[in-house]
């Protein structure tokens, strides 16, 4: 799930149109192997000593002190002499004693970093008192090879959302989603079978070593914590700091995580709306009683009846489930998203909540056309509108291994839907298409589950929150169990999905860790409001 939208939404919509004109200027790949990373595989030497070439970013809105490029990766590395993809790049440099750089993952799976170190950049800059503060579109995402599904999501969901009835016989259910997987695969062109977490974390790995680092200093949120701790199993003599804030799990299946995700998002939906009744301009009234069923009324009706958009497509009421999602994982984003419901609530304007509904990011065409071939950065309008929620399903679905057949899937359907409905009667039916669609893609990776614990690796901060609600707390003490003794864990006694950006305490010390390797002792904690 993504874990750091900006909490300012007039940005957040502009985002990738500003990104559309950045500046991003050419990686050389040199032919000839350097004495950096000695013990490297010598056909991906190209790749590793490649020059980043940082220019200005230039668009509406950018901040003057961003820099952006782009490195190049194969595109599949048991061939790195075939194809490539270029992945887009941001950073803010050092103003300190540079020590190197720290690379920032904000989330997901299906989170651009480049817009979102753009217009959130605020909250690291004490970091640049040692480090360049980098960041990157992972393959897949944003401009790096965005993948998509073109309208089949939008089919697939309906056919989940059917009468319960009607679900005796899911063969037609089956069927769409078979069919939206190779829609998926249609759309999406030649980086959707190495969309995983494996492929981007030795992405990083190149990264880092065209940065000129010989170790990885990391600060990963949320699905960034999964990607981090892959990275650290793959290359665990090349860690050095690392931090991961919102603890993924690593080992439950996609099942089990969408009913612990619906769980903790109807919490902090009853939550919302607690707050929100005690002001005036909450579209679903004073009460909460009233108005929880109101927010169950509107979905209903706009997946009977969506609503139209400026930009072609009707929004749904599984859009708008996904919009409201978005908004709930930080407190901060509450006003907005009273307000964007407000303006749909009202007159009918989906804008708001289209800004949430998309990451924030953008509101280009739906199909690139399967995109460049060429593997190069793609531009604005070849972003499609569904790149989050596709790029999400797509590197779950190649991170988990379990693949039921449709025999099974037909016989636990509806135990499954009432599962989910009992966990959350908004979003249960939402997380559960996203852990469906999984089916008629390929089997994704064991990796995962069977190689990333026990790790050998210098300390790792490992930071849970008691009130995330899209990373359950106990996710943060089953991952740090299974690393081992390279994990040391600090509890923030708080409300929100990640700490470092909403509590002062942890944010203090996730700084004196990269910056200094200064690490509180594993069990410590910080107090909800605590400022000092």
């Amino acid at each position: 799930m993504l874990a750091k939208l900006s909490t300012r939404p007039a940005l957040r919509r502009g985002a990738l149109a500003a990104v559309a004109a950045l500046t991003l200027l050419g990686a050389g790949l040199p032919t000839a192997a350097t004495d950096t990373d000695a013990d490297r595989p010598a056909d991906l030497s190209r790749f590793h000593d490649q020059k980043i070439t940082w220019g200005k970013c230039t668009g509406e809105g950018m901040p003057d002190d961003l820099q952006c490029a782009k490195a190049t990766v194969p595109v599949d590395y048991a061939r790195p002499h075939g194809a490539t993809l270029d992945l887009a790049l941001a950073r803010y440099r050092a103003t300190g004693d540079k020590r190197g750089s720290v690379l920032l993952n904000f989330g997901g799976p299906g989170g651009p970093g480049v817009p979102e170190l753009a217009y959130g950049g605020k909250e690291f800059m004490d970091l640049t008192d040692g480090y360049d503060v980098v960041t990157f579109d992972p393959r897949g995402v944003g401009r790096s090879s965005p993948v998509s599904c073109g309208n089949a999501e939008d089919e697939a969901y309906a056919s989940v959302d059917d009468d319960p009835d009607d679900l005796g016989d899911p063969r037609a259910l089956l069927a769409q989603l078979k069919k939206a997987a190779a829609a998926c695969a249609e759309h999406s062109g030649p980086v959707l079978p190495h969309i995983g977490t494996v492929d981007a974390a030795r992405d990083m790995d190149v990264i880092r070593a065209a940065l000129g680092d010989r170790k990885l200093n990391y600060l990963g949120f949320s699905y960034g914590t999964r990607l981090g701790a892959v990275y650290a199993a793959q290359f665990p003599d090349r860690v050095g700091r690392l931090v991961l804030d919102g603890v993924d799990t690593l080992t439950e299946p996609l099942a089990e995580q969408g009913i612990a995700g619906a769980r903790g998002q109807q919490v902090a939906l009853d939550d919302f709306v607690d707050w929100c009744v005690k002001d005036i301009a909450c579209p679903f009234g004073q009460d909460a009683r009233t108005a929880r069923e109101e927010v169950r009324r509107l979905v209903r009706s706009m997946d009977e009846d969506p609503v139209p958009t400026d930009f072609g497509e009707a929004f749904t009421g599984q859009d708008l489930v996904g919009a409201i999602g978005q908004g709930l994982y930080s407190r901060q984003l509450w006003p907005s998203l009273e307000r964007a419901l407000a303006q749909l609530v009202e007159n009918g304007d989906t804008n708001g909540v289209m800004a949430f509904a998309t990451g924030g990011l953008s509101l280009p065409v739906r199909d690139p056309g399967g995109g460049d071939p060429s593997g190069g950065l793609a531009d604005e309008e070849e972003i499609p509108l569904d790149n989050l929620p596709a790029a999400l399903m797509a590197i779950n679905c190649a991170d988990d291994p379990d693949r039921p057949a449709a025999e099974q899937i037909a016989a636990d359907l509806k135990r499954l839907r009432a599962d989910y409905e009992e966990a959350s009667p908004v979003f249960g039916r939402y997380r559960l298409t996203q852990v469906l669609m999984c089916y008629g893609r390929p089997r994704g990776t064991d990796y995962i589950r069977d190689e990333v614990k026990d790790l050998d690796t210098p300390k790792m901060l490992l930071v849970g929150t008691r009130g995330d609600p899209a990373t359950p707390y106990r996710w943060t003490v089953e991952t740090a169990e299974r690393l081992g003794s390279s994990a040391v864990v600090l509890d923030n006694r708080s409300e929100g999905h990640t700490a470092y950006g909403s509590s002062k305490c942890v944010h203090r010390k996730v700084d004196d860790f990269l910056l200094y390797g200064s690490l509180p002792p594993s069990g410590s904690s910080c107090g909800a409001d605590e400022d000092d």
